[in-house]
């Protein structure tokens, strides 16, 4: 069982916090399994060893490390048994990459023997597509405890105790059983040879790296960064594991809308205009205009129609990520003007009944704005 290489490699290192932690976490997972007896009796070792240890259940309410001058909390714990969210859409290499860490993960514990160094997965790519979410997906896959660092508190006012904020992060993800999410990681990770930086922050950096690299292999690290190309050449090269997530793709649209959307009933056919209209869309985008037609069904008290899709993707393809979505082209257009654009676009997918469906118009009026596009 991997809990007892962890528990013994901090016996070896004389680290009472994690023999404590991580004895505490061996009898959870025993009580889970319906070894009762066992559970119950490593937690009377506990109690009978330091009578000051918080109750059973209680094991992982340990104080978090905080920032020593302004006392604001350096990482936060994510309560995953309260959240309900959609599954995480992957392609199959991406799927792959995140199923051999997984795999390791599980048992990486006896590496501790061979001295390895923290398992770590590095994820980058633009907002929205899903790096917090698979955070959350491995440390329930693992059964651990998900902590994410808090890098505005991590780097102090005084730049001189960033370094020590550094030290009490790693030293409590070193003893405590759970995951490290260590988020838009570009604010700690910055190139060291960025001139407009200061001499300190560049340290602040090596100082990461420095206790990264001595972490140890009974830790698991996750990053991610919206501005990979902010990191330290050194910085990616601390993470074995490295995923990109990017905008999906058809395919993964049409999964998506597949999956957040069940409750809606979209036919096939609406499916795939969607799956059109999306194009530059992240998977948070999706996710949110699936909430955003749920609401609606609850205000109205109707199925949300394909008619109410397409006006919250309008609504939603104005702002940031304007150039990337097919539907910002359509922006100021009149409806006579946009049936032309799509018909362009894809006569067969939008057809003058798909069209008359998107408007909410009848198919005869369909027709007739196609033909004043056309004159």
């Amino acid at each position: 069982m991997s809990e007892l290489f962890r528990i013994v490699n901090g016996a070896l290192r004389l680290d009472i916090d994690k023999v404590r932690n991580y004895t505490a976490f061996l009898a959870e997972k025993l009580e889970k399994d319906g070894d009762t007896s066992s559970a119950d009796r490593l937690r009377k070792m506990l109690e009978e060893s330091d009578h000051q240890l918080r109750p059973a259940g209680a094991a992982f309410a340990k104080a978090l490390p905080v920032d020593a001058d302004s006392r604001f909390p350096l990482i936060e714990r994510v309560n995953l048994k309260t959240m309900a969210e959609p599954p995480v859409v992957l392609a199959q290499d991406q799927w792959d990459t995140v199923n051999e860490f997984l795999s390791i993960a599980k048992s990486y514990a006896q590496a501790d023997v061979q001295g390895a160094t923290s398992l770590s997965l590095l994820m980058y790519g633009p907002p929205g597509t899903g790096k917090s979410r698979l955070a959350r997906y491995v440390a329930k896959e693992l059964g651990l405890e998900l902590y994410v660092a808090r890098l505005d508190g991590l780097i102090s006012s005084f730049l001189g105790s960033t370094s020590k904020n550094i030290r009490a992060l790693f030293d409590f993800a070193a003893a405590t059983p759970c995951v490290l999410f260590l988020d838009e990681f570009d604010a700690i990770a910055k190139l060291r040879g960025d001139s407009q930086e200061l001499g300190e922050l560049k340290r602040v950096v090596n100082s990461f790296i420095q206790n990264l690299d001595t972490l140890g292999s009974q830790s698991i690290v996750l990053a991610a960064t919206n501005h990979q190309e902010l990191l330290d050449s050194a910085i990616w090269r601390r993470f074995g594991y490295r995923l990109a997530l990017d905008f999906p793709g058809a395919e993964l649209r049409r999964t998506m809308w597949e999956n957040f959307a069940k409750e809606l009933h979209f036919s096939l056919r609406d499916t795939e205009l969607l799956v059109d209209l999306s194009e530059g869309f992240s998977g948070s985008d999706i996710n949110e205009v699936c909430v955003r037609l749920q609401r609606r069904r609850i205000t109205k008290q109707q199925v949300p129609l394909l008619k109410d899709a397409w006006e919250v993707l309008r609504n939603m393809s104005i702002g940031e990520g304007e150039s990337r979505r097919f539907l910002s082209a359509l922006k100021g257009k009149d409806e006579h003007e946009i049936s032309t654009v799509l018909r362009e676009r894809n006569k067969k997918l939008y057809s003058h009944a798909a069209i008359a469906h998107l408007f909410g118009v009848s198919k005869a009026t369909a027709h007739r704005r196609a033909r004043e596009g056309k004159s």
